[in-house]
């Protein structure tokens, strides 16, 4: 077999003052971190879409990668079978632990729906194969049900119930696709399901239709006895003009409405929590608090640029505060940090793909030994207790307890027996807490 990367060897942990650009200087698979090791923690995986699938084009140009399965004319098994071959020799040289994958990035489509199975079972048994040489394991499968054509208007929520028939069978499959391969999650990613325009649209049918698709997903997980965790990513304006799935509380609340609760989490992209406005450490931290926290999809995007560019993540301070959120909760459970990341156009070198995400790997490391010290410090969550102080006090027990209504409460504060005066949040005392975490070096 062929290599794709033969001019690269296994990246290798070779501490920070190494000069070599293809080794880690923070990510050392086996240091221990908060009781874990660092890879046990981190649970890194790559994405096989962007990675081995996309060429590299834009809506104004051509692929620029050195992709040949991707060349036309070659044999769609052939050409998938090389695809694999160059994904799990670049995930074993790497030396991380998973991936993720859609069911077109693993298999090509036939002509028939009956045809597109075949291959993607056949796919499932050669990657298999992979797996078990390498000892690569599936972070999370999913289903593309959104570049065809016939999902223009939505998956589950398009108006024709056969699209809906359509897409339930294309996700049946991925899920047994998924499970065949031992993955930890399954992710549903609802790239079209919104609208474009409501003088068309019924959103509350819609909706129903939403909720129905995800409760025969909870049922056939069961039946099958899948035991992995199944995610929905929020995301904002990607690609229509509004989704079901806007952002984490959005889902909550879809969630809530449709006693879906405990049966789905969230897959939070870094890039989707800023598009929707929100800053991705409020969405790690509100999914958290609210118990519907997942994975994570790492990478990060440009804040000059309205749309979802995927690039990779260099940011600690970005990346600190979430982890913080995620490591003071435990940590991951079956999630994990997937790259859902893509090289620029202009990174055509075959090994820009391992800059891309050694880069990466290592602000996630940084990010974690920050998180651990901030948890170890203590300083930030004793100010946030101090802060709530009073909830744990007798009026604050009585509020939370509901044995005082409104008039009992007035009748205090007229009494003068409550009159509060204003503390300060010290918000500045607290970001030159994080600075200061942030300029230690890496022990």
């Amino acid at each position: 077999m062929a290599e794709f990367f033969a001019d690269v060897s296994p990246i290798r942990f070779e501490g920070p003052d190494t000069d070599s650009e293809l080794a880690y200087r923070v990510y050392d698979p086996d240091r221990v971190v908060l009781g874990k090791r660092m890879e046990d923690q981190l649970r890194i995986a790559v994405c096989y879409w962007h990675s081995f699938a996309w060429p590299g084009s834009d809506i104004f140009g051509a692929g620029t990668f050195d992709r040949p399965w991707n060349d036309e004319g070659r044999d769609p098994i052939d050409a998938a079978k090389q695809k694999a071959d160059a994904a799990f020799e670049f995930i074993s040289k790497l030396g991380v632990p998973y991936f993720c994958f859609h069911d077109v990035d693993l298999s090509p489509q036939g002509d028939t729906f009956a045809e597109t199975r075949a291959n993607l079972e056949q796919m499932v048994d050669y990657a298999a194969d992979h797996m078990k040489a390498t000892g690569t394991k599936l972070l999370w499968g999913t289903a593309n049900v959104f570049s065809h054509p016939r999902f223009a208007a939505g998956a589950s929520t398009n108006p024709d119930p056969e699209v809906f028939a359509y897409a339930a069978a294309q996700v049946k499959n991925a899920i047994d696709a998924t499970h065949r391969l031992g993955g930890e999650n399954y992710v549903l990613w609802g790239g079209r399901e919104g609208y474009e325009t409501l003088l068309n649209t019924r959103m509350g049918q819609e909706s129903d239709q939403f909720a129905r698709f995800l409760h025969m997903v909870v049922d056939y997980k069961k039946s099958i006895g899948f035991e992995g965790t199944l995610l929905i990513e929020p995301k904002p304006q990607e690609p229509t003009k509004h989704q079901y799935d806007y952002d984490c509380a959005t889902v909550h609340g879809f969630l809530e409405r449709y006693d879906l609760v405990g049966e789905l989490f969230v897959n939070i992209e870094v890039n989707h929590a800023t598009l929707s406005g929100h800053s991705f450490h409020h969405e790690v931290a509100y999914s958290v608090d609210n118990g519907i926290f997942g994975s994570i999809d790492a990478n990060r995007g440009d804040p000059q640029n309205g749309w979802d560019t995927d690039q990779f993540p260099n940011s600690v301070e970005e990346m600190s505060l979430a982890m913080y959120e995620i490591m003071r909760a435990g940590g991951f459970t079956t999630g994990g940090f997937n790259f859902d990341t893509k090289l620029r156009r202009q990174s055509m070198a075959r090994d820009d793909l391992f800059h891309g995400h050694i880069g990466g790997i290592d602000t996630l490391a940084q990010s974690l030994l920050v998180a651990e010290r901030l948890i170890e410090d203590g300083t930030l969550e004793a100010a946030r207790n101090e802060r709530y102080a009073g909830w744990s006090g007798v009026l604050g027990e009585e509020i939370m307890g509901g044995t005082v209504d409104l008039p009992a409460l007035e009748k205090r504060v007229t009494a003068g027996d409550i009159d509060p005066e204003p503390v300060s949040g010290r918000q500045e005392q607290l970001e030159n807490l994080i600075n200061r975490t942030l300029w230690r070096t890496v022990e």
